[in-house]
């Protein structure tokens, strides 16, 4: 009876000892959980006029961070050792950032660019040495389609620290194309009817103006190219019609090719 009656003093104790915290843990469970779930909805809120992925990521990382710090407060409030806990926690974060630093990287370089925007979908950009036509921003990576409707997955993290050429963002696209022509040509003459043939063209814009430039010389003839701008993603289409025009024009007009120079010596030896 003696054993039973100890045994009965110590649950009392236990009772009287850790109720009280017990019941103060569940209450700042219930509140606390609570009050994750408002904020997690006020960052919603907050960030609805950010991108739809990194709006959706944001709210979820900050949710997932503080239940587990609420659940860590709360298992303090209980009695339990969590200084352990808490550095097993931190020591499998770090094995596991390690383990996933470019993954990480690439998350790191998919938050960046959805928030500077260097480029959006719809653009047409050239980056890594790839060029094609955003279809899709992911966290981890940005989806690229060609003309020849290739599908390219760029990771963000190399993407985001390389150069990215955004061909879409001034809404213009440059058509140059370039031919080579004989040293007889009068440049007067061929700015006055290609430039006309450059303007006709429906896709081409009247600002800036199309231009006809010398763009280097050689023996016997000089390159020349004809520059003119269309709206971005229209430059494929009006480049193959002018390349016909031009090609008609200049052999109607008389443009000659570069003559091939010869250059003879003669060298006399002495008797």
């Amino acid at each position: 009876m003696n054993q039973v009656a100890t045994y009965a003093q110590q649950l009392q104790t236990l009772v009287i000892l850790y109720l009280p915290r017990v019941l103060m843990a569940g209450v700042a469970l219930v509140v606390g959980w609570w009050i994750i779930g408002r904020v997690s909805r006020l960052i919603g809120t907050a960030t609805s006029r950010l991108d739809v992925s990194l709006s959706s990521f944001l709210r979820s990382l900050v949710n997932i961070v503080l239940k587990v710090m609420l659940l860590i407060t709360v298992a303090g409030m209980v009695g339990f050792e969590t200084t352990s806990f808490v550095a097993v926690l931190g020591a499998a974060g770090l094995a596991v950032g390690l383990a996933l630093q470019g993954t990480l990287a690439n998350f790191a370089g998919g938050v960046l660019i959805l928030i500077f925007k260097p480029y959006v979908v719809g653009d047409t950009i050239e980056s890594q040495g790839k060029s094609g036509e955003v279809k899709e921003i992911q966290i981890f990576n940005t989806i690229l389609v060609t003309s020849q409707g290739d599908t390219i997955i760029l990771p963000n993290g190399a993407t985001s620290n390389n150069v990215i050429v955004n061909k879409t963002a001034q809404n213009k696209a440059l058509v140059e194309i370039v031919a080579e022509v004989d040293n007889a040509t009068n440049l007067d003459d061929l700015r006055g009817w290609a430039i006309p043939l450059m303007q006709a063209d429906e896709q081409v814009l009247a600002a800036p103006a199309p231009q006809v430039v010398v763009t280097g010389l050689k023996p016997g003839g000089m390159t020349v190219a004809f520059r003119a701008y269309t709206a971005a993603g229209h430059n494929g289409g009006a480049q193959g019609r002018l390349i016909e025009q031009l090609q008609r024009d200049l052999a109607r007009q008389g443009v000659g090719s570069p003559v091939p120079v010869q250059h003879s010596y003669v060298r006399t030896l002495p008797e």
